[in-house]
């Protein structure tokens, strides 16, 4: 199960990891988007299906899960953005930051890892961000949220990894993505990636896509508790 999978990065995570094997449940909100995207991975001899989904609402959540018992891989990717400085940006928003980006992860996982314990496997991978660690200014909210994520990270490998569930997660740097659209012409933000980035240049979502699917995959069975950064070394250049 893939969520936030309509486009982008979930998308992208999705037909990679449909390209190794997996049969995936694209999950967002909007059926159109999922439909098409299952059907793209189904043209391609892939196994796919929609599953038009608000993860934030917790009966829907619940029919799905009992709807389809053996998801032994989820990747929550589902995520909610609101660029503001703390001083504009009022605690309802925050609560839906954190409702989206986090605790809609924390109510899956609390949900799927029943059968995954009783079979004694399963992967579970949060997507993140480098604004978890790396705080820039205007963004307290989402910086917040995804810090949340990555700490619940290391709590649930913790909690699940001895009984054969490893918990990861993956934080990327600048994808061009749909949701980043205002950034990517802007000259601004490409100054920024000149300065920053070792690679001076925006990755495209299928970029992602390796990452997701060592994690999920058998090559990953010894790491457990990680973050795997991808952004072209943004985050160690001085």
């Amino acid at each position: 199960m893939v969520t936030g999978a309509g486009r982008g990065l979930g998308l992208a995570i999705a037909q990679g990891l449909a390209s190794a094997g997996a049969e995936v449940w694209l999950s967002g909100r909007t059926p159109e988007p999922l439909e098409a995207g299952a059907q793209a991975i189904r043209d391609a001899g892939h196994s796919a299906h929609a599953a038009p989904l608000d993860v934030t609402d917790d009966a829907a959540v619940r029919g799905f899960v009992e709807r389809t018992p053996d998801i032994d891989i989820l990747v929550n990717n589902a995520t909610m953005r609101a660029r503001s400085a703390t001083s504009d940006l009022d605690l309802s928003t925050v609560q839906a930051l954190l409702e989206v980006n986090t605790l809609a992860a924390y109510r899956l996982t609390q949900l799927l890892t029943p059968a995954m314990l009783a079979k004694g496997r399963g992967a579970i991978v949060n997507v993140t961000s480098i604004a978890g660690p790396l705080a820039g200014a205007a963004d307290a909210g989402y910086t917040l949220a995804k810090g949340a994520l990555d700490a619940m990270t290391r709590s649930h490998a913790v909690e699940f990894g001895g009984r054969g569930v490893r918990v990861n997660a993956i934080a990327p740097g600048f994808f061009a993505t749909e949701a980043n659209d205002d950034w990517v012409d802007n000259p601004d933000v490409q100054s920024f990636l000149d300065t920053r980035s070792p690679y001076k240049r925006w990755a495209a979502p299928h970029e992602i896509a390796g990452a997701a699917v060592f994690l999920c995959s058998d090559a990953a069975s010894y790491v457990n508790g990680h973050t795997l950064v991808v952004d072209a070394g943004m985050s160690v250049k001085m």
